[in-house]
């Protein structure tokens, strides 16, 4: 069985690691605080000093970091993965990152004879705690039917983009989407409250109808109960939503909706509440 190497053992991150070991993998881990790792290490996981070394060891090596600088850093920097030996190696990054840094790394691997893909997740904690996140994949169609039966073991879909870039760019289609989706969220949550409604009265009536969205059947009854604690950092949906503008103003597009989220979100950062999930935007609006 192939070893694998981790990198970015965080919320999600221990979550996929717990599937692999789970699934019989031998799993080789690398994270900035060793002690976040610590649950996975206890189940089995080797630890390894750097992106280099885990690369070494590894014939799969999988990144999931908060931002591209973080990506940028663990494949390129000093002791990062391209600072190994990687030919014949497959490198496939979860993080929700820049298509152009997918690509660069992508072309950085096959210069190198190994093979780079972008696969960025969605489904939270909850997803990836139970092992259904989707999975979109940007790289070479034989690479991800090598790869689609490793990911399938954290993933309920697994979905080939097309070439390098595409998984980034699918998932900045998706974050378009769940900005739309929060905002109304937490707008139906303060006006159902302002009318006097039974607020959860009102999300299971509007969840069995045209209104349903994942946000809505998974957020709104954490902050009934003040739990604002992270699936999905609020700090990082931002990152996300400005990388999805970013790309939209390269294709001359014009996205108000997602501008208006990006705001709001921003504000929400500003305001100390980074480090809270998605679902506590409902404390600025």
């Amino acid at each position: 069985m192939q070893k694998i190497g981790f990198i970015g053992v965080g919320v999600m991150g221990s979550s996929i690691v717990k599937h692999l070991l789970q699934a019989g993998y031998e799993v080789s881990v690398y994270t900035r605080t060793k002690n976040k790792a610590q649950d996975v290490l206890q189940l089995g996981a080797k630890w390894e000093n750097s992106p280099a070394l885990l690369t070494a060891t590894s014939d799969i090596v999988m990144t999931m970091v908060g931002y591209p600088s973080d990506v940028e850093d663990v494949y390129f920097g000093e002791y990062g993965i391209f600072s190994a030996s990687i030919q014949g190696k497959i490198m496939i990054d979860l993080t929700t990152s820049t298509p152009s840094l997918a690509k660069r790394i992508a072309k950085h691997a096959l210069e190198h004879k190994s093979y780079a893909c972008d696969a960025p997740v969605s489904g939270g904690d909850i997803g990836a705690k139970n092992g259904t996140l989707t999975t979109m994949v940007g790289c070479h169609k034989e690479i991800f039917d090598a790869i689609s039966p490793l990911l399938s073991i954290f993933s309920s879909k697994v979905k080939w983009q097309g070439g390098a870039g595409a998984g980034q760019h699918t998932k900045m289609a998706n974050q378009i989407m769940i900005a739309g989706t929060m905002t109304g969220m937490t707008e139906l949550l303060v006006y159902a409250k302002a009318a006097g409604l039974d607020v959860a009265s009102v999300i299971e009536t509007v969840s069995a109808g045209s209104g349903a969205n994942w946000s809505l059947s998974n957020y709104a009854p954490r902050v009934l109960v003040d739990d604002y604690s992270p699936g999905f950092y609020a700090k990082h949906f931002l990152k996300d939503l400005r990388i999805a503008l970013d790309e939209a103003e390269k294709m001359g597009l014009n996205l108000p909706g997602t501008q208006t989220a990006a705001a709001l979100y921003k504000e929400l950062v500003e305001a100390g509440f980074g480090d809270c999930g998605t679902q506590s935007l409902i404390k600025i609006i």
